[in-house]
């Protein structure tokens, strides 16, 4: 076997970023876990909602990138706790909408300074055009990738 055939999980790109989101995820993860009693999906949805005001379960999944298990395991604890509220959907009868409770806003309020402060913090290491430069690499990579899943499909 030759050296280009080998993998070098540590230079894998794939990996980097799997880790680096990791590392990242649980910087963040720290602020709504303990004081606050979320776990991330919850942490998810509370975000979601904060921006969309009524979604079904399906769509804060897809928009979360959580499974469905996950999701409805983090709903329900979310509504045992008063944080969401269910409403009809009128579009489509086999499934409800949820929306955040006045308690769900006042989380999200107390969370949001504090998630976007670390965020600060991670980022403060790059300047504005790296800043500029990865977040178009991102888009970039995004838009290949989903290319690549579209095409098997």
């Amino acid at each position: 076997m030759s050296d280009t055939t080998l993998l070098n999980l540590d230079g894998f790109f794939p990996y980097q970023l799997a880790k680096l989101q990791a590392i990242i995820s649980d910087s963040i993860a720290e602020i709504y876990t303990g004081e606050f009693d979320l776990s991330r999906q919850e942490w998810r949805i509370l975000a979601i909602l904060a921006n969309k005001k009524l979604m079904s379960a399906k769509n804060i999944g897809l928009k979360a990138n959580l499974e469905k298990m996950p999701t409805s395991r983090a709903i329900k604890k979310m509504l045992e706790r008063e944080l969401l509220k269910k409403a009809n959907n009128t579009q489509d009868k086999r499934s409800s909408l949820l929306t955040l409770t006045k308690q769900g806003e006042s989380l999200y309020h107390q969370l949001a300074p504090l998630v976007l402060q670390r965020e600060r913090e991670l980022i403060s290491v790059l300047n504005k055009q790296e800043l500029a430069v990865l977040k178009s690499s991102f888009a970039k990579l995004e838009i290949k990738a989903l290319q690549s899943v579209i095409s098997k499909t």
